[in-house]
């Protein structure tokens, strides 16, 4: 069973990963962000992109409301700066409803319709946890296209946030 203190520190993992990350993308050469690459989602922004419309589509099912989306790949923010904005909100959404939730709250079921249709149901403790592991998942795909431009990306692993507290408590306003 998930705890409250576990699903705020996933949350507050999460949105420090992402924070790291776009400090980085911001540092790389002009028009990087969004240079095309074979990936499914087609360059950094559009596969961060991806990964903040997931957050959007998992918040709405925590909330037990309709998504209205049909597809998880739409571009809702081109530009980098609007996109950091966007997801540091939906970040800071995510570490209050962690605060706020009880070892109860988080082992309840929730019945949810994937974009497919399909009909699903997981604890919102297991929802938490899917949304911080595909976040990972793509930030490692980011990451691999830092190469392309002779950079070494940041390191935004679980274990590196852990052990650093003092860092990750000053990037947390951020």
């Amino acid at each position: 069973m998930m705890t409250t203190e576990t699903a705020v520190t996933l949350a507050s993992y999460s949105h420090w990963a992402d924070m790291l990350l776009f400090s980085a993308m911001e540092s790389l050469p002009a028009g990087a962000a969004s240079q095309g690459s074979g990936t499914l989602f087609g360059s950094m922004i559009g596969t961060l992109n991806h990964n903040f419309q997931v957050d959007l589509i998992w918040r709405a099912h925590l909330q037990g409301v309709a998504h209205g989306f049909s597809t998880r790949r739409e571009m809702l923010y081109p530009e980098l700066s609007q996109l950091i904005h966007a997801q540091r909100q939906v970040n800071q959404w995510y570490i209050e409803w962690a605060g706020q939730q009880t070892p109860a709250s988080l082992n309840e079921r929730v019945c949810f319709s994937f974009v497919s249709g399909k009909r699903g149901e997981m604890s919102r403790g297991g929802m938490l946890l899917h949304i911080v592991n595909h976040k990972t998942h793509h930030r490692g795909w980011v990451a691999e296209m830092f190469f392309a431009h002779d950079v070494n990306p940041p390191e935004t692993d679980l274990c590196v946030f852990l052990s650093a507290p003092a860092e990750r408590t000053a990037d947390a306003s951020s």
